[in-house]
């Protein structure tokens, strides 16, 4: 069972905010990726986006509605209605050209709620490490409030991904020094045929203390360590026996 925070608040088992080295990356694809593997082996897990903005004409479904058709929750659950801007800028900025009051952090995180018997909640920020996601706050300073046990860090596997990381995890060390040990690197878009992708692995993984990782499974593996250490181990080792042919 999901255990309360100090402020009496549920707090899943394992709770992962998903940041980007910026935006269009995949963060939203990443996440209904894990969100449904883990679901796929029975762990209760829910998705949470308190904020989003978005082109008002796009065709593109929204990342409220992915993330909640992964986790089978109502899309409101996922970003409540009055935080969703339907203008292509950081939300703080949307709402402002929208003439609304922009969001503040402290009111997204009143508005962050986890359902009870939650083993993992993923919650997925805007943009980059550095966007703004409230008048008072960037994605970084949400996922320093929230103080998530791993924090996935979505980058672009090609051309750019070995400054685009290292320049984000500067900025976690920077402003959240506490989340640098618990970050992992996901390089999104990985071909394993690609030499570019294969070279920018091979230095991040040598250059970086975070483990960096090429696939959602091997993501997903990584959770399963902390998860196992809250008790949740069961599922997750059976699925691995039968993935491995055990």
């Amino acid at each position: 069972m999901s255990e309360p925070s100090i402020d009496g608040a549920v707090r899943p088992n394992l709770l992962v905010a998903c940041v980007g080295t910026a935006t269009e990356v995949g963060k939203t694809w990443v996440g209904a990726q894990v969100v449904e593997s883990l679901r796929h082996r029975s762990i209760d897990v829910a998705a949470r986006k308190p904020a989003e903005s978005f082109a008002g004409h796009g065709h593109d479904p929204l990342d409220s509605t992915v993330l909640a058709h992964a986790s089978g929750e109502p899309i409101d659950h996922v970003t409540p209605p009055h935080r969703r801007y339907g203008v292509a800028l950081a939300p703080p900025m949307a709402a402002k050209q929208l003439g609304l009051p922009p969001p503040l952090l402290g009111a997204l995180l009143s508005e962050l709620t986890w359902p009870r018997g939650c083993r993992v909640g993923w919650l997925e920020t805007v943009g980059g490490v550095r966007s703004p996601v409230a008048a008072d706050a960037d994605s970084l300073a949400l996922c320093a409030a929230v103080a998530p046990d791993v924090v996935v860090l979505v980058g672009d596997a090609s051309l750019g991904a070995i400054g685009a990381a290292r320049s984000a995890i500067d900025s976690i060390a920077l402003g959240a020094p506490a989340l640098v040990d618990r970050t992992v690197v996901l390089l999104n878009r990985f071909g394993p045929a690609d030499a570019d992708h294969r070279e920018n692995q091979r230095w991040l993984a040598a250059h970086l203390s975070q483990p960096v990782l090429t696939d959602v499974a091997a993501l997903v593996e990584h959770l399963a360590v902390p998860l196992r250490r809250t008790g949740g181990s069961s599922d997750l080792d059976g699925e691995s026996a039968r993935e491995d042919g055990r």
